[in-house]
């Protein structure tokens, strides 16, 4: 997915000054046997957990699968786009579904192998605020500039991901959701805030994204990846002094609208409509200083099925990008909302969820109850171990209420509906303080 790279005659009087003056990982992703790999340490600790060497949570059987047992479930097929839905699930679905209100929209694809590809929706067009899903946006946007960089060489955009280091500055605070720290000599681990003078590598910054859900890790990778847009082939070795000058000096005009582009290209290059998906804002008030919103955030049940789709494909930049970011979507710690239903115990989860709630005015309202707007979103791939293979999307906007128990329900309806045969497990006996999750 080559994107087109264009630089103003401003940009680029910028950059030359630059360089004249300065020639110079609670709950995870990612499976744990991938440490090798991408040497995120959070991974070798959860390693060392598993083997009992330290002490810990332990994981589910359907987290414990190998970096090499994931694949892609759609490659190779010939559909280009999402299928026309199936009558015979969308009765089901409604069904499923009945005395839900419009605060609940919702896509299922099934693509179980041996039989056709079935999808079902309810109110799949209706926007809401993505939240934390639109995270995804952000990995997206980066592996599409590791494209620009390396065009054939992607073990060369891995060893980047694994090498680089950049510090968190301005662009990490404030933030709320704490992250891993493991000292891999010491076998020591810590959890705390982000502050500005953290730093870590690449990976470990997507891996703090996708994982914890790590608001200061999503605008520290966009702003990444607006680096990668600008600096080209002079990124790899691009200093920390050399990016805040850079954001020092830039017109912040220009900036909002290069961080609008890099984030939003990759999506429209998918076919994923304005409406149906979009970023505007940066993760922090600190990175929303440097780069200005543009533009505001919005997605959509089928938006975001579109963009399950072509991961499952590897259509997502190219397939091995796509696999990639499969893996970093694999939920290898504490499952939460849809994803904490015991129906999904025994199955490959790769899962992203968010959330975002105001008050105002009068009446009941807090965290996760907001009075004003309180959305929860969940997108789910789920795959079992008798074969079914499914995908989700669902949005929910209801105010006053945690809908965390909503959701992690609803996934064990709907694994029911697709898996009719499978064993019945009571989802009620969950207790809420393991579906309430932190993640925002």
């Amino acid at each position: 997915m080559r994107l087109p790279i264009l630089l103003s005659a401003t940009l680029l009087l910028v950059l030359t000054g630059l360089f004249l003056i300065s020639p110079t990982p609670p709950a995870g992703a990612y499976p744990i046997d991938g440490y090798d790999q991408t040497e995120i340490s959070r991974l070798r600790y959860q390693q060392l957990v598993h083997d009992s060497t330290l002490r810990g949570r332990r994981l589910k059987v359907g987290q414990l699968h190998s970096i090499f047992e994931i694949r892609l479930n759609l490659l190779g097929t010939r559909r280009d786009s999402l299928p026309p839905n199936d009558s015979a699930l969308q009765d089901q679905l409604f069904r499923l579904l009945p005395n839900l209100n419009e605060s609940y929209s919702v896509a299922v694809l099934d693509m179980t192998p041996g039989r056709p590809m079935r999808y079902a929706t309810r109110q799949a067009d209706r926007g809401f605020q993505p939240g934390s899903v639109g995270k995804l946006a952000v990995v997206t946007a980066l592996f599409c500039e590791l494209e620009n960089l390396f065009v054939d060489d992607f073990d060369q955009r891995l060893e980047l991901l694994m090498n680089k280091r950049v510090k968190a500055n301005r662009f990490g605070v404030p933030n709320q959701h704490t992250v891993p720290f493991f000292d891999v000599e010491e076998q020591r681990y810590w959890r705390r805030r982000v502050n500005e003078n953290d730093e870590f590598t690449l990976y470990e910054w997507l891996d703090h994204m996708v994982s914890v859900s790590s608001n200061a890790a999503a605008s520290i990778v966009w702003r990444e990846a607006l680096l990668m847009r600008v600096f080209q082939d002079r990124y790899p070795d691009l200093t920390d002094e050399e990016a805040r000058e850079f954001f020092r000096t830039a017109d912040r005009r220009w900036l909002s609208e290069l961080g609008e582009s890099v984030v939003n290209e990759p999506l429209r290059h998918m076919g994923i409509g304005h409406d149906d998906w979009r970023l505007g804002t940066m993760f922090t008030r600190g990175a929303s200083s440097v780069v200005p919103p543009r533009g505001g955030s919005i997605g959509t049940p089928h938006g975001m099925m579109q963009w399950l789709f072509a991961l499952e494909k590897g259509a997502l930049i190219d397939t091995r990008s796509s696999l990639e970011i499969k893996r970093m979507m694999y939920l290898t710690d504490r499952r939460i909302r849809y994803a904490a239903s015991p129906t999904l115990d025994s199955a490959m989860v790769y899962f992203k969820s968010g959330s975002l709630y105001g008050c105002g005015g009068t009446g009941s309202c807090g965290k996760y109850r907001g009075n004003r707007m309180n959305y929860m979103n969940s997108v789910a791939i789920v795959e079992q171990p008798d074969g079914a293979r499914y995908l989700v999307t669902l949005m929910t906007n209801v105010l006053r209420k945690n809908s965390a128990y909503d959701h992690m329900m609803l996934a064990g309806r709907i694994d029911r509906m697709l898996r009719p045969k499978a064993e019945k497990k009571d989802d009620s006996a969950v207790a809420r303080g393991d579906v309430e999750g932190s993640e925002d």
